[in-house]
């Protein structure tokens, strides 16, 4: 996959062009454990 989505699938007529797939395993993270120390949501992001 072009966008580097899928960590092991890279077939020869493939040219990767971004890794999508740490951005994404990072941003999930992060959001876990924004929520975890309840970092989110805050006052901001609240109705």
């Amino acid at each position: 996959d072009m966008l580097g989505i899928t960590q092991d699938f890279s077939p020869r007529f493939l040219r990767r062009y971004l890794n999508l797939y740490n951005d994404i395993k990072n941003a999930t993270q992060t959001y876990i454990e924004d929520v975890k120390i309840q970092d989110f949501p805050n006052e901001n992001e609240q109705y």
